[in-house]
């Protein structure tokens, strides 16, 4: 069984505003007080930003506070704003100081569950559908269990679709510790995945 199966649910990130300027030029246009650039902005990002946070610490409360408190900052600074990596890294590596400052506070060292999407199981027979439903709890049960770095790791590189050299910037790590990460965490998940079979 592989690992693509049970995947966290991907949100793609696809321009719905027909608007063809990077990231990174709405937010130099933002820079210099543009707020409708702002919105197209917010409005790439909000669902997998999101669901980063929310993945991340499973309560909808502290995600809507840290999501609120990401996109805060991301305001407040935009006035110091350089192009110096994708936009999206830069957004990502806000919300990860923003999650490493609310585990500090709580003195939190592991992440309490998770929750996801249920996929789309419809069309399958009633046996099938309690088949995949234990495959899809199965998967979150051991998404839940990896180490807090690991977990981070994956997650971003599945929610987002960043690069690993950009992972490694947000998560303040070098590239190999970002590999390293992402190979133990795939293994860990796909060996889990193979015993429940």
């Amino acid at each position: 069984m592989s690992l693509s199966k049970h995947s966290v649910i991907r949100y793609a990130v696809i321009p719905m505003d027909g608007d063809n300027r990077t990231d990174e030029q709405l937010m130099s246009i933002y820079r210099d007080g543009d707020t409708q650039a702002f919105e197209l902005l917010y409005q790439r990002h909000r669902v997998s930003l999101y669901n980063y946070l929310m993945r991340q610490c499973s309560d909808k409360a502290i995600a809507d506070e840290l999501f609120q408190d990401s996109w805060t900052s991301l305001i407040r600074a935009r006035q110091t704003y350089t192009e110096s990596a994708k936009f999206s890294t830069y957004l990502f590596r806000i919300a990860h100081n923003k999650l490493i400052d609310y585990y500090r506070r709580k003195s939190k060292a592991a992440i309490d569950s998770y929750e996801d999407d249920i996929q789309d199981i419809s069309s399958h027979s009633p046996e099938d559908t309690v088949s995949a439903q234990q495959q899809h709890n199965k998967f979150i049960q051991l998404l839940e269990q990896l180490p807090e770095a690991q977990r981070e790791v994956f997650l971003l590189k599945e929610e987002t679709g960043l690069g690993l050299e950009d992972i490694a910037r947000i998560t303040q790590s070098n590239v190999e510790a970002v590999k390293s990460r992402l190979r133990y965490a795939i293994k860990r998940l796909k060996t889990g995945m193979e015993d429940l079979s």
